[in-house]
């Protein structure tokens, strides 16, 4: 089946949502999902969102702290305009719904959090739940669009390209869409096709990320040529909940800025030994210090102490962690955390420009599906939520501004072709590969890295590779081998990426290149042709 829409937007976390209530203005708007309309990165999205909102804080402060944590890689114009541009913002996440916390001591209208790298409190949240929140406005505000259709349990194949008039440039269609629940492939026809799918945590085995996060956006446009950036960069988040029963339950970065404090499980600090900073020193130092510390120790983890603060404050500021721990019989108001680093964010993706364009025309990309320039090699805390609605704007600026001269292609789209496949009866091979995946990631391409170790990644990668392909033209398709199909992808990128960086720079750590070093002061750029 066909469908026709002006917007096809491939995600629903804060990226696609806000660009749909936008969009909607202009045309018609097709939201696919893979799961439920609120399952994205951004519902678990515990921390806040930062911007520049009390007087005794600053546009510039708010920059200096970013570009000190991306290590050199910021593209600071990027950074300039995505921090000005986040007051207005958050005035509309205000105007649609959200409720951020307010302060209870004038004259501050809402409480700021503070978290590692930054020098001032500007992180507005709602408690500990700031990305459920977030989800549920912008799904109310959605829903009460008539221009806006959401297709759940929808899942993204491949983007539909043609050749242009030169027959050497790709032009994006739309894309091909498997309805997970009866197994039909439908086209979705396309103005404008924007992907909004998040990140790809799920590519390693210890990750903060919910199970939708397998890298679908990278990987489709990396299929379809897109220039793909900087996918070397990993952002392990340094405190998630050390429990045999808790599937990576991440422990906010606001604990931290709440004066929780690093210890080893004998009680001591370490955490001075690594930045003037301390326990809230960028995420990129933390992580790599309590790697160090867990490997020189023998120990599974570290503590993450804030029982110093007030039991009541403990509670009202941190509901979900107080009660999620409380599950697994730890209450953080007179206990210590037990954390370790988990898989949490990608700073690289899809390349952009200051308007979310790709470099194939009619494709955009916002969220942390796309690589803007803001992070560089070391995301700041809560600049993610703010990068998203920043350039989730910036991309419907730059569509109406064209809009009316755009026409919908008549050109005929051939329809997926699935003949000659048949059922699997041997699921268990996208079972072992995933695994085998997964733990090739987390222990050769994680916090702290080697050739050798990158060696190992490619080759088991490429081994990967070519039994997928096998297996995924002669069966027919279902959610766990298109996901399957990209994390392999992914992985085979990030590997790449991280084997052209002969450095060590925010998140990518070589022990065999151990210096930053001003000739790889660049993107790491890659795109298809280039890798085969």
């Amino acid at each position: 089946m066909e469908f026709k829409t002006d917007f096809l937007i491939i995600g629903s976390g804060i990226a696609g949502l806000s660009l749909a209530i936008k969009a909607s203005v202009l045309g018609s708007v097709a939201i696919v999902t893979k799961k439920e309309k609120t399952e994205s990165n951004t519902n678990y999205a515990q921390g806040g969102i930062a911007a520049v909102t009390d007087k005794t804080d600053s546009f510039y402060e708010h920059i200096q702290d970013t570009l000190i944590c991306g290590a050199g890689l910021c593209k600071k114009d990027v950074v300039d305009f995505v921090v000005k541009e986040a007051p207005p913002r958050i005035q509309e996440l205000i105007e649609w719904g959200v409720n951020f916390t307010k302060s209870e001591t004038p004259p501050h209208l809402y409480d700021l959090g503070q978290e590692g790298g930054h020098h001032h409190r500007r992180v507005l949240h709602a408690k500990d739940l700031t990305g459920r929140e977030i989800e549920r406005a912008l799904n109310e505000k959605v829903a009460s669009l008539n221009n806006v259709q959401i297709y759940e349990n929808h899942i993204g194949i491949d983007l539909i390209t043609k050749k242009d008039v030169s027959g050497k440039q790709a032009i994006c269609q739309g894309a091909y869409v498997l309805d997970i629940n009866n197994g039909e492939i439908h086209t979705y026809r396309a103005k404008y096709t924007i992907l909004s799918t998040g990140g790809a945590g799920k590519v390693y085995l210890i990750t903060t990320n919910p199970d939708i996060a397998t890298g679908d956006g990278i990987a489709m446009a990396y299929r379809a040529g897109a220039k793909i950036a900087n996918m070397e960069f990993i952002q392990f988040h340094p405190t998630c909940l050390y429990h045999p029963d808790a599937k990576a339950f991440l422990i906010s970065e606001a604990v931290r800025g709440e004066g929780g404090i690093l210890k080893l499980k004998n009680g001591s600090t370490f955490m001075e030994k690594y930045h003037p900073m301390e326990s809230l020193a960028p995420r990129d130092i933390v992580a790599k210090a309590i790697d160090t510390e867990i490997k020189q120790s023998g120990d599974e983890y570290v503590l993450l102490d804030i029982t110093h603060r007030d039991r009541d404050f403990l509670i009202d500021r941190f509901p979900n962690i107080y009660n999620k721990c409380l599950e697994y019989g730890i209450d953080i108001t007179s206990q210590p955390i037990p954390i370790a680093p988990a898989a949490h964010y990608i700073c690289g993706g899809v390349d952009v420009d200051p308007y979310g364009k790709t470099s194939i025309p009619n494709l955009f990309a916002c969220g942390e599906v796309s690589c803007t320039g803001l992070h560089g090699a070391n995301r700041l805390a809560s600049n993610s939520l703010l990068e998203a609605v920043v350039y989730s704007h910036r991309v419907y600026t730059e569509i109406s501004r064209h809009y009316e001269k755009m026409k919908q292609s008549d050109d005929f789209i051939a329809p997926w072709d699935a003949s000659g496949t048949m059922e699997s009866d041997d699921s268990v091979v996208v079972t072992h590969n995933w695994d085998e995946i997964r733990r090739c990631m987390w222990n050769y391409v994680g916090i702290v890295r080697s050739d050798k170790r990158l060696e190992r990644a490619a080759r088991r990668i490429d081994l990967i590779q070519k039994e997928i392909h096998e297996y995924y033209w002669n069966f027919k398709l279902t959610k766990d081998l298109v996901e399957l199909r990209n994390i392999t992808t992914v992985a085979k990128l990030i590997v790449r990426c991280a084997t052209l960086r002969k450095e060590s720079r925010g998140l990518h750590y070589n022990i065999d290149y151990p210096d930053t070093l001003d000739d790889f002061k660049k993107d790491t750029i890659i795109i298809r042709q280039t890798l085969g």
